[in-house]
């Protein structure tokens, strides 16, 4: 079987890089179109990360494969949708807005942009969450008249929380929920109030539309599918969202009331089954579990957690009960904000959009 031919739009920013990075000799994928903006275009890939010092802005951990190196970015604005069979964006929320639904018009669009996340006919996909929402894909293209359609992933910070909730709201059903996220630096890129002197002995209080990214975003994907789209998860969502000195994952202390009174051996067997059917599928990108459950009181840690499978897997530690919230529990989690949250993340719901034929 060929692979299937792939666009990455964003192609030199740090979420682009991420993509590159995780489509690297995918079985499935076959990058044949690095695009960007005009600033970049025209040029190799590895001179258009190259800065007017010399220095190479190659932010990832993983070298960049030859692959990509030598390919000529092309302006974003002249790639022919016809060229390709999937377009991966990684833009920023106003570009995406503008751009992808050109591309959405004849060709599927996986995004890590928060433009269309809140639009009625756009499911916000998690892989192995809410595959029970992808139908909203057809529904969207019949609405907008598109041979295509947009598909965004979450906010980081909401994928490691709405993972672990899942199987609790499944099988006992969430009440309110409340959570303090403690955020690595890399989920800001090169945004102001992360540079040395501001996050070294520090915490940030605050990030820009995070916590209403959180509470909507959860509550979508955690909700039914309907003939007029999504119904939010009934429950409450309040959220605290701060930014420490870690370079990367997200740690996130969790406070959930149930709708029942369950053991907290229940609790980590329904996080033990949860997704076990989506890992059996053996996508490229997967991780054998979902959710990694640790007893040692002192995990999970960003340091040692967060590349657990490769960063694909939610590592959940400190499980309690809780004496204040109704039926409450609470727990600690790490999820790896550029993996699993981002890029690969796509990347995985990819594979699982082309086993159903929603792509290719």
């Amino acid at each position: 079987m060929s692979r299937l031919k792939a666009a990455v739009i964003g192609a030199t920013g740090l979420a682009g890089q991420q993509f590159l990075t995780a489509l690297a000799e995918h079985p499935l994928f076959d990058v044949t179109v690095l695009a960007a903006s005009s600033r970049t275009a025209g040029k190799k890939y590895k001179d258009a990360i190259k800065a007017a010092s010399g220095a190479v802005q190659w932010f990832c951990t993983e070298p960049l494969a030859d692959q990509f190196a030598e390919m000529t970015v092309q302006l974003a604005d002249d790639l022919s949708p016809s060229a390709v069979d999937v377009v991966f964006t990684a833009l920023e929320s106003d570009a995406a807005k503008e751009i992808e639904p050109r591309f959405a018009e004849f060709v599927p669009v996986l995004s890590t942009a928060s433009a269309f996340r809140y639009e009625d006919d756009v499911p916000v996909l998690i892989p192995g969450v809410n595959g029970h929402q992808l139908p909203l894909l057809r529904a969207q293209q019949a609405r907008r008249g598109w041979k295509g359609f947009v598909a965004p992933n979450p906010n980081c910070t909401t994928v490691g929380l709405a993972m672990t909730l899942a199987p609790l709201h499944a099988a006992f059903g969430v009440q309110s929920v409340l959570m303090t996220s403690m955020q690595g630096v890399s989920g800001a890129g090169r945004s102001p109030g992360v540079i040395a002197l501001d996050i070294i002995d520090n915490v940030i209080p605050h990030i820009k539309g995070e916590e209403e990214k959180v509470e909507a975003e959860t509550r979508k994907i955690l909700g039914k599918l309907t003939d007029g789209g999504i119904e939010p998860a009934p429950f409450r969502v309040s959220a605290t969202c701060t930014r420490v000195p870690v370079l990367e994952s997200h740690t996130e202390s969790v406070y959930v009331g149930l709708n029942q009174a369950v053991s907290l051996e229940q609790v980590k067997q329904a996080w033990a089954e949860w997704g076990q059917d989506f890992v059996s599928l053996g996508h490229p990108t997967s991780p054998k579990k979902l959710i990694t459950y640790h007893e040692d009181p002192f995990r999970p840690q960003p340091r040692i957690d967060r590349l657990a499978e490769d960063g694909m897997t939610t590592s959940v530690g400190r499980l309690r009960e809780d004496s204040v919230l109704p039926n409450g529990i609470k727990y600690m989690l790490v999820s790896h904000n550029t993996k699993m949250g981002a890029a690969k993340g796509v990347v995985l719901m990819a594979e699982e959009l082309a086993r159903q034929g929603y792509i290719g």
